[in-house]
């Protein structure tokens, strides 16, 4: 990666501290560790929140930090602090030099560089004046108010993000990169009589925030948020019990990322914590079932051109026709399970130590039509988007809420239904898949995923998908 001269200003310049020293301070801190790195990151963020047609909320915020990591066996020490001075690293330092306890080790190979870029180095934040993004979100409110006169609430919520981060090592090698990251939702409440129910829709990426400018994709946000919340008011209680479940393309994959992703990380399979654990190159999905993590595409919210240890992302074949192929791979876990990282090494901030994590995970597409998939379900149940859910990594058992979906009868798609729930475990979901559409779709870009009380932005994606004998639970009496 390219290291611009002038944007030492963001770590070094306010505390005195400069590059070298930093270096040096890194590699004395790390003699004789296995690995680590010294991560540091500069911030900027903002958000603004419309409600019931005034700005409810504006938040603008810069911080900056360092993260020093050191690494012996399975032994992480992690020290960190808000303030980038020489005092502070060495006060960080002879914290992590503790789990030496009189080892010796070779520090591992750092990352391979790259001269690939996935998005540009504009900060989203900076770009667009302040006046023109209050305009965009009381266009979106007066929009949606003219649109229906159901429409009871809008709430239009605006936020970017320019992160700048560099790596370390003790060698002296470094890395960085600039991310840009911004976000647009939308949440409409409808009414008729005394019945309310709401839609939302938002989306977002890796790209400058001007993108949400243009009238015709922040109506066709609008046009969505305020079609669900006109649905949500037609729909009867679900049904409960066994039924085959057909699940929509593109955000439904967040079932996929819950309840089979994080089986597939590293860490909890180094442990055998989790439900795939010593199974590679074994049957664990129906033949078809292709699922990769892939941090390469282009502006994607999960992609990243290099990780938080600076290894590059790459695309990981984890399940193929139905096998078991690989593990996604932070350098601690690749390290002790003999096997190369795959640029899966994130964490939240310069305050978080690196774990496993997913970036954008999705099953590749079948030679189904959608229209085929739902014809071939007598009697079931279409899930088109979710809401929250619950799953247990050991044993792969989830809860997840329908915030979208309808009934199917003799292969059409019925009535709008309300309170499904789909229950069922992770693996065996996987091999239940009976059907798998050509109509692969990725999310918007609003996915936010937690591990370990981190969260970072991640994508999912699926086609459209039936599942055979999935059980729902309901509300129908």
């Amino acid at each position: 990666m390219i290291i611009n001269s002038d944007a030492d200003d963001l770590f070094f310049a306010a505390e005195g501290l400069s590059r070298d020293q930093a270096s040096r301070l890194t590699a004395e801190a790390l003699a004789g560790m296995d690995d680590g790195e010294l991560f540091l990151e500069y911030v900027q963020s903002e958000s603004l929140v419309f409600d019931d047609g005034r700005l409810k909320a504006a938040n603008f915020d810069v911080s900056r930090g360092f993260g020093l990591r050191a690494v012996t066996g399975e032994t992480t020490a992690y020290a960190h602090a808000s303030e980038v001075s020489e005092a502070a690293l060495r006060r960080a330092a002879a914290t992590v030099q503790s789990v030496r306890a009189g080892r010796g080790g070779a520090m591992s190979l750092g990352p391979e560089p790259t001269n690939r870029r996935l998005y540009g180095d504009d900060n989203p934040v900076a770009g667009v004046d302040f006046s023109q993004k209050i305009k965009l979100l009381q266009d979106i409110d007066s929009y949606l108010r003219g649109r229906d006169n159901r429409v009871r609430q809008v709430s239009v919520s605006l936020s970017g993000e320019w992160q700048v981060i560099e790596i370390i090592r003790a060698d002296g090698e470094r890395r960085r990169d600039i991310r840009p990251l911004v976000r647009l939702n939308v949440n409409v409440v409808a009414g008729l009589g005394d019945r309310q129910e709401s839609g939302y829709q938002g989306s977002g990426g890796r790209y400058d925030m001007a993108h949400f400018f243009d009238p015709k994709l922040w109506q066709a946000e609008a046009d969505e948020a305020l079609r669900q919340a006109l649905v949500n008011l037609d729909s009867v209680p679900a049904p409960a019990g066994e039924m085959d479940v057909v699940l929509g393309p593109g955000w439904p994959g967040v079932l996929l990322h819950e309840a089979i992703g994080h089986g597939l990380e590293g860490d909890f399979n180094r442990k055998k914590t989790s439900a795939f654990s010593g199974l590679l190159g074994q049957r664990v999905a129906a033949p078809g079932v292709t699922v990769v993590d892939d941090g390469t595409l282009d502006r994607r919210r999960g992609s990243l051109t290099i990780d938080d240890e600076g290894t590059p992302t790459s695309q990981i074949v984890l399940i193929e026709d139905g096998i078991l192929k690989g593990y996604m791979q932070d350098r601690l876990n690749a390290r002790l399970m003999g096997v190369k990282p795959t640029g899966n090494g994130r964490r939240q901030s310069h305050a978080h130590a690196p774990l496993p994590r997913m970036t954008n995970t999705y099953m590749l597409a079948g030679d189904k039509t959608p229209e085929e998939i739902l014809a071939s379900v007598k009697k079931g149940l279409y899930a088109v988007n979710f809401g929250g859910g619950q799953v247990d990594i050991t044993s792969g058992k989830f809860v997840f809420s329908c915030t979208e979906a309808y009934l199917i009868e003799n292969g059409k798609i019925g009535a709008p239904v309300k309170g499904a729930t789909l229950i069922g475990n992770g693996p065996e979901v996987l091999t239940k898949v009976a059907l798998i559409g050509n109509d692969l779709k990725l999310d918007t870009g609003v996915g936010t995923c937690g591990k370990g009380g981190q969260s970072v932005p991640v994508g999912v994606g699926q086609p459209t998908l039936r599942v055979n004998g999935l059980t729902v639970g309901g509300t129908a009496m």
